[in-house]
């Protein structure tokens, strides 16, 4: 476990409670990218990433020599975690870990040179009898190429558009839609009745398939995570993980 702590200095694995609802929006803004995650017991993270001079960057908007790069943030400790606790990030975890990277240059391009560093770290990809880490493609998703191709243990951020069209869970895990396109609440008061209504519905639909909803840019409150919760969504987008951390588990999530 040497390699763990020195990644992951004072981390605790066994006091870690997961929270399958609980996903850090842009994770590598933290001070720790990952780390903060992990010892707040995430099972979701975001990264966004750049091909830059041949090389995948995380970064909002843009990406420099100086940003860093996805293998070092993500890939190699991920590694660590999955070798450390025989075969999953968190020990003794019942479903996979979710890495979604938000493709933010060409979808097509990065997808290949992605596709071929993950050669390297083939413990994080899901084969027929095990699923560590689910990676799943956002942004500008190369959704034709991955289906044209084979979806070898990589996933794509579904939209609502895409129910209903037979995608299987393997490819097309979770369906992600903007807040706004389903309310305009402030997670003041109270949210419009026929508003929540139709987040319940659009739920009810993502499940019926098998798959998890996540809304992003949502009001970033408890007021809102609870009623999302209780609305059916599955991952909580948000920038505060120890304030949700707390939250989930004292919901027993």
């Amino acid at each position: 476990l040497f390699g763990i702590f020195f990644l992951f200095p004072g981390l605790c694995l066994a006091q870690i409670s997961i929270h399958p609802n609980a996903h850090a929006h842009n994770d590598y803004e933290h001070v720790r990218p990952l780390k903060d995650a992990v010892q707040n017991g995430f099972n979701s993270v975001e990264a966004d990433v750049h091909l830059y001079k041949g090389e995948l960057r995380v970064g909002h908007d843009f990406a420099t020599d100086q940003s860093p790069t996805l293998e070092e943030l993500y890939f190699i400790p991920l590694d660590s975690l999955i070798s450390a606790n025989q075969g999953s990030v968190y020990a003794g975890a019942q479903q996979p870990f979710f890495l979604m990277i938000d493709l933010k240059t060409n979808g097509v391009e990065t997808y290949q040179v992605l596709k071929k560093m993950l050669n390297k770290y083939e413990k994080l990809l899901c084969t027929a009898s095990a699923c560590p880490v689910k990676i799943f493609l956002s942004g500008q998703r190369p959704l034709n190429t991955i289906v044209k191709e084979g979806y070898a243990g990589i996933g794509i951020d579904g939209r609502p558009e895409d129910l209903g069209k037979q995608y299987p869970i393997e490819l097309m895990p979770v369906i992600s839609d903007t807040f706004k396109n389903w309310s305009v609440w402030d997670g003041k008061n109270s949210m419009d009745a026929n508003d929540l209504q139709r987040i319940r519905a659009l739920a009810q639909r993502v499940h019926a398939e098998g798959k998890k909803l996540r809304l992003w840019a949502i009001p970033d409150n408890e007021m809102v995570w609870k009623v999302l919760l209780d609305a059916g969504v599955d991952l909580i987008n948000t920038d505060h993980l120890p304030e949700l951390n707390a939250f989930l588990t004292s919901k027993g999530l």
